[in-house]
């Protein structure tokens, strides 16, 4: 008696290609041996795998249309699915390109054999926030990484203990089914990758119930990177092999340290050197003066020559940052403002102005007529 295939797939006689397709995707995802590992399904996925290998082909279709069973001894089917004589789903343009690049045509193709469980893993990136101090001379950091590593109940098989393994009984190993298509061309063959084993060839009847037959599974994990000294905002570091374990106890991927400098309260870097900003007082600024800055590593004595004026810039050799590659270190900038009191006493007002009057600088003449201001306006208008 002849199957009923539209029954096994649950659809009606006049359903369309793209249902077929939907139904057939539906029941795979439910009776997969790699999802369900009930022998039971395993028959029935068998089943649901033919019936779909029959109703993608119009020629076999027609012959369930008609009460026969294309896959039958004699049904006029010829070979079962997967075979010479089954159908393939998705044909289209690409199963002639296959014909031609892929596969023999008229004949049995060469094939790309199955597809390895085992893939390298990606690689991982961690954003790490250091302090200037520790960019500039270098620290050895504690860090924290989520990623996934090998399956330690089955080192990466993705097998339950005690089994292993099996050949998919669909493709037979090869990790592909072909199919025949008559186009414009003639007949020609052309390959898919197998449904039933997703190409690797292999199925797992009973998946490890730590990774779910992944080969990995997630963890945290604590590492320390050392951070060289010179590195800059925005730079990575690489380690090797610390990302994400691959499929299948692949090779796992490299891991990516980004450095983040925090700001610092003092200082701003840019490059390999520091700057910042100190105030003086006025009368620091005309008579000279001593600072003491405390930079990154050691106290400097900074010398202010008498006269100084309002955004000047010192330079400190040698005290910023160490070079990342190379020997020495950058410069240290230290940019000067004076600052001109707001508020005066009547005694400071006089002696200001007293002290205005020995160096010849009137204070009330800039604001009289023929003084500062007016012999300004003078040589403007070519007076």
């Amino acid at each position: 008696m002849a199957k009923d295939y539209y029954g096994i797939l649950g659809i009606s006689r006049e359903a369309t290609d793209d249902e077929i397709k939907r139904a057939y995707r539906k029941l795979a995802r439910q009776y997969h041996p790699d999802v369900n590992p009930d022998p039971e399904a395993h028959e029935k996925f068998k089943d649901i795998n033919a019936a779909y290998e029959v109703l993608s082909d119009d020629q076999k279709r027609q012959i369930v249309d008609l009460g026969g069973d294309p896959l039958a001894p004699g049904g006029g089917g010829g070979a079962g699915p997967g075979g010479p004589g089954g159908a393939g789903p998705f044909v289209g343009f690409q199963d002639i390109m296959d014909a031609f690049f892929g596969t023999a045509a008229g004949g049995a193709g060469g094939g790309r054999g199955p597809r390895p469980r085992t893939r390298p893993g990606a690689d991982a990136i961690l954003r790490l926030e250091l302090d200037l101090v520790e960019t500039a001379f270098g620290v050895e950091a504690p860090i924290t990484v989520d990623t996934a590593v090998l399956c330690t109940q089955c080192t990466g098989a993705g097998t339950a203990p005690g089994t292993h393994l099996a050949t998919c009984e669909t493709c037979g190993g090869r990790g592909e089914v072909q199919s025949v298509q008559r186009t414009f061309l003639g007949q020609v063959v052309s390959s898919r990758p197998c449904q039933a084993c997703q190409g690797h060839g292999t199925v797992i009847p009973q998946p490890c119930p730590t990774c779910a037959g992944d080969g990995r599974i997630r963890t945290r994990r604590s590492l320390t990177v050392k951070i060289p000294a010179g590195v800059e905002d925005g730079m990575r570091i690489r380690l090797a092999q610390q990302g994400e374990v691959g499929p299948g106890g692949g090779t796992a991927g490299d891991l990516y340290v980004e450095i983040h400098e925090r700001p610092h309260d003092v200082y701003s870097r840019k490059g390999d050197d520091l700057h910042c900003r100190v105030t003086l007082p006025m009368t620091a600024a005309a008579l000279g003066t001593r600072l003491t800055i405390k930079t990154l590593d050691s106290e400097e004595n900074i010398e202010v020559k008498p006269g100084t004026q309002p955004s000047s810039t010192l330079r400190v050799r040698g005290k910023g940052v160490p070079h990342l590659r190379g020997q020495g270190r950058g410069e240290l900038f230290v940019h000067l403002d004076v600052k001109t009191p707001t508020k005066l006493t009547a005694d400071q007002e006089r002696m200001l102005r007293d002290f205005a009057k020995t160096r010849g600088e009137d204070v009330a003449e800039l604001s009289k007529q023929g003084g500062f201001f007016s012999r300004m306006r003078d040589a403007f208008n070519g007076h």
